[in-house]
């Protein structure tokens, strides 16, 4: 592996030395008049955006299209050698043979090219029209178009440019106080080669320093062999340290998705179990209150049993006073008679005793015996009324036993839900480190090949 190669150039429809935006397309679409370097020619392949021919059709229409103002006002055509599309190369440095020859230079390429394609969207935008690989030169190569923005009526490429667009901001904001217009040329000259030096630093830190390219070439520098090979060693290091850590980092965050996933559901099983514990426990209450309802009303029904035979005792225990009081009265009765021999007494006094006695036995007996019926009927009542608040109590019981068992669960599903959530901010990794640029400075080498 060796260093970036990374170029941005302006182009206007009249060009310089022949070179203009025409010539530009007919070199990247492989036109003979324009591939006499190439000693064969292949096919362009379209990596990003249009094709050719229809990048060739929409500049040339917006460019025909494209009106300046003059200071007077007027609007006019803008000039032929106004720059209206910018060109970005980007070069491989893996020779055509190993690239054809070698599947793991192919696949590192790839991986190169889709970095690089991702870099210039991130760049340009939606501005960036095409994006073609060219495979018949020394050195597989990108070529990128630029156009600028519709919304620019006069089609200015030279914002494209970030060493341009750099030193314009410097001229326009003039010269500062004490500052001739030499000094000034020189400010904006600096701030030309700063631009262009962030530009390729930034291309370096996303897309050469992942796939294993230094920032440099050994010339500038003036490195000996060894320190050039052993530059080349530690940025190939540096691919596959940082090969290795995207792995691990996708590899962590599987795990910490896994765990994440696993937690949610158990948190949904808790919830879910949580829930049909406390629509059994509600049941269950329903239920208990239901039954003691029952009961009470039970209760009652026999208590006012109970107090009815307790008055129908009352009465059959007044009625026996009065069947006293009576047999006491004729008695009395009897003692008066006592003219009558004793014996016709007695006898009288005997018939008459037992004759009320058995008139009062047979007024009362029937009532008595529905007294002892109601009053027989009554405790049954009351039993039954005792065994239903007993059956209603042990099931209140119950329900608060489970009501209990549902919260103790619901306590341990909460903790561990606790515990896992706990666990996964545990697992989860450190944001990365930023990569640092392996070397300052600005420097272009000459094409590996002719573009």
């Amino acid at each position: 592996m060796s260093y970036q190669f990374l170029r941005v150039e302006l182009f206007s429809r009249k060009g310089k030395s022949g070179r203009g935006t025409s010539f530009l397309f007919d070199e990247v679409e492989r036109r003979p008049s324009a591939s006499l370097h190439v000693p064969e020619p292949g096919e362009p392949v379209v990596v990003y955006g249009m094709d050719v021919p229809a990048l060739r059709a929409l500049h040339d229409t917006r460019a025909d299209a494209a009106r300046a103002t003059t200071k007077a006002g007027k609007t006019r055509a803008v000039r032929s050698d106004q720059n209206t599309v910018a060109g970005v190369v980007l070069s491989y440095p893996t020779s055509m043979t190993e690239y054809r020859e070698s599947a793991d230079v192919r696949r590192d390429f790839e991986r190169w090219e889709v970095r690089s394609v991702a870099w210039l969207r991130e760049q340009y935008g939606d501005r960036l029209a095409c994006v073609v690989r060219h495979e018949d030169e020394s050195y597989p190569h990108l070529h990128a178009y630029v156009l600028p923005d519709v919304a620019d009526a006069e089609m200015r490429a030279s914002v494209l440019h970030p060493g341009f667009r750099a030193k314009s901001a410097v001229k326009d904001a003039g010269t500062q106080p004490g500052e001739d217009e030499k000094a000034l040329n020189k400010r904006a000259d600096a701030a030309y080669k700063a631009a262009m030096r962030s530009w390729l630093d930034d291309y370096h830190v996303k897309v050469s320093q992942p796939c294993g390219l230094t920032r440099l070439g050994p010339g500038k520098r003036r490195l000996t062999r060894a320190e050039w090979q052993a530059e080349k060693s530690q940025a190939r290091a540096l691919r596959t340290a940082l090969d290795r850590a995207s792995v691990v980092k996708s590899k962590v965050e599987s795990f910490v998705q896994a765990r994440r996933d696993e937690t949610k559901s158990l948190v949904g099983t808790a919830e879910t179990t949580a829930a049909a514990l406390k629509a059994e426990a509600d049941a269950a209450k329903a239920d208990a209150a239901r039954r003691l309802a029952e009961a009470a009303k039970a209760t009652e029904t026999a208590k006012a049993h109970a107090d009815a035979a307790v008055r129908e005792q009352r009465k059959a225990r007044s009625m026996m006073s009065l069947v006293r009081e009576e047999t006491a009265k004729v008695r009395a009765a009897s003692a008066r008679l006592q003219r009558l021999p004793t014996m016709l007494r007695t006898m009288i006094d005997g018939f008459r005793v037992s004759k009320v006695a058995a008139r009062v036995r047979a007024a009362v007996a029937d009532e008595m015996e529905r007294l002892r019926e109601q009053a027989l009927s009554a405790e049954r009542r009351a039993d039954a009324a005792y065994k239903q608040a007993s059956a209603a109590e042990a099931a209140r019981q119950k329900a608060d036993d489970k009501v209990r068992t549902f919260d103790a669960a619901l306590t341990e599903t909460q903790a561990q839900r606790d515990a896992a959530r706990r666990e996964v901010q545990r697992l989860r990794p450190p944001e990365p480190t930023p990569a640092v640029s392996l070397g300052p400075g600005f420097g272009l080498r000459p094409t590996p090949g002719r573009r």
